[in-house]
């Protein structure tokens, strides 16, 4: 018990750690540059220690539950020596993670909205949702198909820049034939798509995968799908942004 809570008390000293200096910035404009005091100060302690415990909490969960649980997946799948549900795994980890995250969820319902007001799609509802659900779906086959790229990569040792490099000048050739409306939204579906849940399993699963397969470095070859995780949207997405 002792060594529980003598964690949780350094996990709260690094979340203040953390949080400091955009509480000193934010404290600063409020009563330096704008010379205002803040609005409804008990709220906002309240809402401070609120982010300080949920932060701490998270990072302890991280730490406990999440990167093992990663790293034990990885290694048993690379033990196991089955390629297809390796890959299975992958792509459904990514497709499952991603097609529930909040950003996304967001992202799409305002752009199906300003499809709707911009006449690219029917204004009612039924179109709306579909719209967005549709988008959704790319953005999250993407992701799941990034991650099976990753996977391939660490199990070939292919080099990561090359790929990268070779995924944006595939995304700036797009962008030159891709409607302008879905240029920002495709742009934007790369940086929603990484969520709290997301990273820490996936970059748990690419360290572990590394770490199980002989001639793999983890600090080379373990990271870089989250890389391909903000890449891909953008590819599928302007190539929907085209077709559809």
């Amino acid at each position: 018990m002792t060594g529980v809570l003598a964690t949780f008390v350094r996990g709260v000293i690094g979340a203040i750690r953390d949080l400091a200096p955009i509480i000193l910035v934010i404290a600063f404009f409020q009563i330096v540059v704008l010379q205002q005091p803040f609005p409804n100060l008990g709220g906002v302690l309240v809402g401070l220690l609120c982010v300080i415990a949920g932060l701490t909490l998270f990072v302890q969960g991280l730490e406990s539950g999440l990167f093992p649980l990663g790293e034990e997946i990885a290694q048993e799948f690379a033990n196991k020596g089955s390629l297809a549900a390796l890959l299975a795994f992958a792509f459904c980890l990514g497709f499952g993670a991603t097609v529930a995250e909040p950003a996304l969820i967001a992202v799409a319902g305002e752009a199906a909205e300003v499809a709707a007001e911009a006449g690219a799609i029917a204004a009612d509802a039924a179109a709306r949702a579909e719209y967005a659900f549709n988008l959704r779906m790319v953005v999250a086959g993407s992701v799941g198909a990034a991650i099976v790229l990753g996977v391939v990569r660490i199990l070939k040792g292919w080099p990561i820049h090359r790929l990268i490099i070779g995924g944006y000048v595939l995304v700036t050739v797009m962008t030159l034939f891709a409607p302008d409306e879905i240029i920002g939204v495709a742009y934007d579906s790369g940086g929603v798509t990484t969520g709290t849940v997301t990273v820490p399993l996936v970059t748990a699963l690419g360290v572990g995968l590394a770490k199980s397969i002989r001639g793999r470095n983890p600090m080379i070859d373990g990271f870089g799908l989250i890389a391909f995780a903000s890449l891909t949207p953008i590819v599928f997405v302007l190539l929907y942004g085209m077709v559809v």
